[in-house]
């Protein structure tokens, strides 16, 4: 099966949730069998230098990239207004990718096109008039609901106004794009759940991202015992919002019980204002050089999720590395998980204060959580089966059929 992925940010090394996702399914697919070309916009905010991916991963993916500059700007932003398309979305059209995706098309023929979000379907109509390949759309999250969440908690009401704005033109968008794909594979149960009531007819599959077990070593013997820690890109809105919530909402309640017990503050993109909270049991961290270093030293991962959709990804790497998991219902939608077996569910700040001190004074039950939440990680998001398991599905539901 040959099959052509795009992408809206270059996906080597997997350093962030969507880059992982990206990664370890094209790996998984090549290795499968299947014949893979990844063609990727290299963003100025996520740049990685074509010169630095290892020449196995570009064999196995026929990788390309093309640099693009996708920045919001007030100038940008203000431009938009003047127009009937999503900001959110026009940014990622350009004529660069358009020509070296034109170039890509006319020299192979593909049985599948597999758009990784929506910021990619703009190309959706250069795809049909060079490629007679079936087209699946994988939205890492139903982004208009991420935007709904967190309009709900805006306050500044001029944003406010023109978020909602964008997020409606994003939402039109979005529902165009699940009607024209030829299939759709959500990474949750919950997303095409979703999708599925509004497409109802439209092929889907659920397609987990996985994880190269082989690479995550069980860190069940943390080099900082009783430590906490919140490690996201803080580039993202709803994992600034989660590190918010923590550190104004939480934090104060953990400290009031004088339990004894650290917090670590990690991820690129780290606001100034979480930088000046540094101190009196708060250490913050910008940069983090090896992830598996960073798991082995710390304890308790937090992930206090209130917005976005689809499945986090850095929670499936705590799973795999064997950590003793605190997160929200939202934060663990899409995992299989059972409440206080794998990891514990927290949807209030007292709730969450009380989760941390608990777990913090209790070895065995931070243990047990590890050990569960590996076993957890191992059953159900293996990068190969799943692989395995999407081709089958576009063999049998797309190609074959067709």
């Amino acid at each position: 099966m040959k099959i052509l992925q795009i992408c809206n940010k270059a996906p080597y090394p997997a350093n962030d949730g969507s880059s992982i996702a990206i990664c370890t399914l094209a790996e998984g697919l090549a290795d499968a069998g299947a014949e893979l070309h990844l063609l990727a916009i290299n963003t100025k905010k996520h740049f990685k230098p074509d010169e630095n991916i290892p020449a196995e991963f570009k064999r196995k993916t026929h990788y390309r990239s093309v640099y693009r500059n996708t920045d919001t700007s007030a100038a940008g932003a203000l431009m938009n207004l003047f127009s009937s398309e999503s900001y959110f979305v026009s940014r990622f059209h350009f004529r660069e990718f358009a020509e070296a995706l034109e170039n890509i098309l006319n020299a192979h023929t593909f049985d599948i096109i597999q758009i990784e979000g929506v910021f990619m379907v703009p190309y959706l109509p250069l795809l049909r008039r060079l490629s007679k390949a079936r087209i699946v759309l994988r939205p890492h999250n139903v982004e208009h609901q991420i935007w709904e969440r967190h309009l709900k908690t805006e306050r500044n009401p001029v944003k406010k106004w023109y978020l909602n704005l964008q997020n409606k033109r994003l939402k039109r968008f979005e529902l165009m794009a699940f009607r024209e794909a030829d299939a759709i594979v959500p990474i949750t149960d919950l997303d095409k759940e979703n999708i599925g009531r509004i497409e109802p007819a439209k092929p889907m599959y659920t397609c987990l991202t996985g994880v190269d077990m082989a690479k995550y070593k069980a860190c069940t013997q943390p080099k900082e015992e009783q430590s906490a820690f919140h490690f996201a890109s803080m580039d993202w809105m709803p994992n600034i919002e989660a590190a918010d919530w923590l550190m104004n909402e939480v934090w104060p309640l953990v400290k009031n019980t004088g339990a004894s017990v650290k917090l670590v503050l990690a991820g690129r993109g780290m606001p100034e204002r979480f930088k000046a909270m540094a101190g009196n049991g708060v250490e913050v961290r910008e940069q983090v050089d090896s992830s598996a270093v960073f798991y082995d030293t710390y304890d308790i991962m937090l992930v206090p999720l209130w917005s976005g959709s689809g499945l986090r990804i850095k929670l499936v790497e705590g799973l795999a590395y064997a950590k003793p998991i605190i997160t929200t219902s939202i934060g663990a939608e899409g995992v299989p998980y059972e409440n206080g077996k794998h990891l514990v569910i927290a949807d209030t700040k007292e709730q969450f204060a009380e989760a941390i001190v608990k777990l913090a004074s209790d070895k065995a039950i931070r243990r047990n959580l590890g050990l569960a939440a590996r076993n957890l990680a191992e059953n159900h998001f293996d990068y190969r089966r799943i692989a395995e398991n999407l081709l089958h599905f576009y063999k049998s539901k797309l190609i074959d059929a067709a």
